[in-house]
């Protein structure tokens, strides 16, 4: 198999940042995350900026296209033997078979880890987070959830299918998930 290409998945606030910054420590790879990419975008005072900025406050994602340009651009910057991880990018269908298409073309192996939890966690971890953070999209939980619904659960369904999905149980302390994903990931 080729050089590992690691996702995380999940619903909102199920620990995906969290589990890509500690795999990033454990192993030394680079971490893309669509998220922290577009709240810088939406930070610019540029049309574009504006733009992402208003569908971020108001709990959409991004047009695929956009997040796969963001996806390839950072894909295609890791040498051909380091390994990656990639933090949100595969959210809706067009997304996933891009991702697919693309690391059969690189010849890198593709894994895909759905952090599962349930609404109720969902809500609980948000509601924390914006108390913490002060993240405009975490006040929209609703339509976040209801994004994750329509959009990612089919992705997650055609990763399946593909044979990259790993699931791993997101109630849990963040030490246990990532314990999880190093068992899943065979790493040490």
């Amino acid at each position: 198999m080729g050089t590992p290409t690691i996702f995380f998945i999940g619903k909102p606030g199920c620990g995906k940042g969290t589990q890509a910054k500690l795999l990033s420590q454990k192993t030394g790879w680079t971490v893309f995350s669509s998220g922290k990419l577009f709240r810088e975008i939406a930070e610019e005072d540029t049309p574009v900026g504006r733009k992402v900025k208003t569908e971020n406050d108001a709990g959409e994602l991004q047009p695929h296209w956009f997040a796969m340009y963001l996806y390839l651009k950072s894909l295609f910057s890791i040498p051909d033997d380091r390994g990656i991880i990639f933090d949100g990018f595969n959210r809706k269908i067009p997304e996933a078979e891009l991702v697919i298409d693309s690391l059969a073309w690189l010849g890198r192996q593709g894994i895909i880890v759905n952090i599962r939890v349930s609404d109720k966690e969902v809500r609980r971890r948000l509601d924390l987070r914006k108390e913490i953070e002060s993240r405009a999209d975490d006040a929209v939980v609703d339509e976040r959830l209801k994004e994750y619904y329509e959009y990612t659960e089919p992705a997650i369904e055609l990763f399946r299918t593909s044979c990259m999905l790993i699931e791993v149980n997101g109630e849990q302390t963040p030490e246990e998930i990532a314990a999880d994903i190093n068992a899943a990931l065979k790493i040490a």
